[in-house]
């Protein structure tokens, strides 16, 4: 009997990652995945059963995260690792001029530092490094629609993540030698808890700024993404595809509005601004 692929995800508590974990165990896979707390782990162990282990580190916690890979190589017993889902993730919100920095510095710590901690610490388990290995493995990072195009107030946020497509087109090239191919996924507005937290953004900070009303409808806006978008597991299926098709593309964009992205590539930068701007009330229509 074959041996499973095994596929490590990093941040799976809810939402992308849990998705992921989910579709890639009905497919077969053995997931190895991150989360920060015991009770996390307790309660994925659960559901998932035997496919599922849990890794319990921050992925800003190197020493952490290289314990966790030491427990993945003895599982592997040799074999490859077949991907690395680069998950993990939080969303910073706010008027740049006024954000405290130690918010910008957490953003940019989780959502790029922890992915090069990550990458850095199980790129070996997936034969980067070393020498040849008969099955290389694949690195698919979470990225967004929000790695292309920038909304207000979410500067922190989409930094990390236009940042991130510049690391992984590096990184894809970087790994060349080593056979280890570099995917994007960027999702747009998906059903998940890290847009629920939206509720819990004080903007009385900012009250007696300009951008108060629109910093409201940003909000708003943020809340209904946590309700309408797309169920997390079609993001799972496409993480699936970007780990097992023969020829995967560069990236993908999953997004419940198609046309929406489309136009955001197409329409000229200070149109976009006009219209951005309009909508959340910054200036006049």
């Amino acid at each position: 009997m074959a041996q499973k692929k095994s596929v490590v995800i990093t941040g799976v508590s809810t939402g992308i990652g849990w998705a992921a974990a989910k579709v890639l165990i009905g497919n077969g896979f053995r997931v190895f995945g991150s989360v920060r707390k015991q009770a996390d782990a307790n309660r994925l162990q659960a559901e998932f059963g035997e496919a599922f282990t849990p890794l319990i580190f921050d992925v800003t916690d190197g020493p952490g995260a290289r314990a966790a890979a030491r427990q993945v190589e003895r599982a592997l017993a040799g074999a490859t690792l077949a991907g690395l889902v680069n998950n993990a993730g939080v969303a910073v919100a706010g008027p740049l001029l006024y954000l405290p920095v130690d918010e910008w510095r957490q953003q940019l710590e989780v959502n790029l530092t922890g992915v090069v901690i990550a990458t850095q610490t199980f790129a070996p388990l997936l034969g980067a490094g070393g020498g040849p290995v008969k099955d290389p493995g694949r690195i698919v990072n979470i990225s967004s629609v929000g790695g292309r195009n920038a909304n207000p107030f979410m500067a922190p946020y989409c930094t990390t993540k236009f940042g991130l497509e510049g690391l992984s087109e590096s990184l894809r090239r970087e790994l060349m030698p080593f056979g280890v191919d570099v995917v994007i996924v960027a999702p747009g507005a998906v059903a998940t808890p890290i847009w629920d937290k939206a509720d819990q953004i004080d903007t009385t900070r900012y009250a007696n700024t300009v951008y108060a009303p629109a910093l409201e409808r940003l909000r708003t806006y943020m809340l209904s993404i946590g309700k309408s978008g797309l169920a997390p597991e079609k993001i799972g299926e496409v993480i699936h595809t970007a780990l097992t098709a023969r020829r995967p593309k560069v990236r993908y964009v999953v997004s419940p509005s198609p046309m929406q992205v489309l136009m955001t590539e197409i329409l000229p930068k200070r149109t976009l601004d006009q219209i951005t701007a309009k909508r959340l009330g910054l200036i006049a229509n």
